[in-house]
């Protein structure tokens, strides 16, 4: 049962366009470094629209789903499936760890009261725009494991990701990238396919654990605030994709990282 949590707000008063406009500017932003942007969707749904942490969490999942569901075909079609089904063991590794992390991180969270949920999701910001900085500025290296630590590191890594997804209501690709590089060796197209193949079922599981709770009813009671972001993130994100270059990383990583970084204050302080 959730602890202290309000299951959802009135009705926001929002209209359609301000709320695809918002979905869109997310989209936008996580298109432009080859995200889904849900890591900046769900401050602005608990600061802007009103939403309970745990609501929050829950349409983030729910609104990340949607864009993973589209995002896979388009990126199966730039790296062909055969490529992608050959490196079925690093995916099935990870899963190994993530599906048992999705499913604690959404019983975590739906356990807390809203101030601990506060500032977890204040912390996993900081993590999320720390990672932005360095995967974007820097140049992995394989660890080049021998199989016997790889296997064991690749299901811990997973289930740390996948705790982190369940809890910001996030694809978690911002983590599984250069944890596929790093531990696996692929290059970065591939892990960015891959990371989608292990963030589906991931965010499946998490999805399955929050329909048991009733903070789930925030979906049905959002059902189109919910459908209108989620549009309007699909298309901001393909926007944003057309854009991807055309900033250079030496202005736009920083600039995005303070974003989160001034999240996760304003979330720290929520009262």
């Amino acid at each position: 049962m959730t602890t202290d949590q309000t299951l959802h707000p009135l009705r926001p008063t929002y209209s359609a366009p301000v709320v695809f406009s918002a979905g869109a500017a997310i989209g936008v932003l996580g298109g432009m470094i080859g995200l889904g942007g849900a890591e900046f969707r769900l401050p602005l749904l608990i600061s802007l629209f009103g939403f309970a942490a745990l609501s929050a969490v829950i349409l983030n999942k729910a609104m990340s789903l949607v864009v993973v569901l589209v995002a896979l075909p388009a990126r199966l079609a730039a790296v062909p499936a055969a490529e992608v089904a050959s490196r079925w063991p690093v995916a099935i590794n990870l899963l190994a760890g993530s599906l048992l992390g999705a499913w604690a991180g959404a019983s975590w969270a739906v356990r807390m009261r809203s101030t601990t949920l506060y500032k977890v999701l204040a912390a996993l910001m900081v993590l999320m725009a720390a990672a932005l900085v360095v995967t974007h500025t820097t140049t992995f290296d394989p660890l080049a494991l021998p199989l016997w630590a790889q296997i064991p590191s690749g299901v811990v890594a997973g289930f740390g990701i996948g705790v982190v997804a369940a809890i910001m209501g996030v694809a978690g690709g911002e983590l599984l990238i250069p944890t596929i590089v790093l531990l696996f060796g692929e290059d970065i197209k591939t892990a960015g396919s891959l990371s989608l193949l292990v963030s589906l079922p991931t965010m499946l599981v998490a999805f399955a654990r929050y329909s048991r709770d009733g903070s789930f009813a925030v979906l049905s009671t959002n059902l189109r605030f919910t459908t209108v972001m989620a549009v309007g993130s699909v298309a901001g994100a393909v926007l944003g994709g057309l854009l991807l270059g055309v900033f250079p990383d030496l202005v736009l990583i920083p600039a995005l990282a303070v974003i989160l970084l001034i999240s996760a204050v304003k979330l720290a302080r929520h009262d």
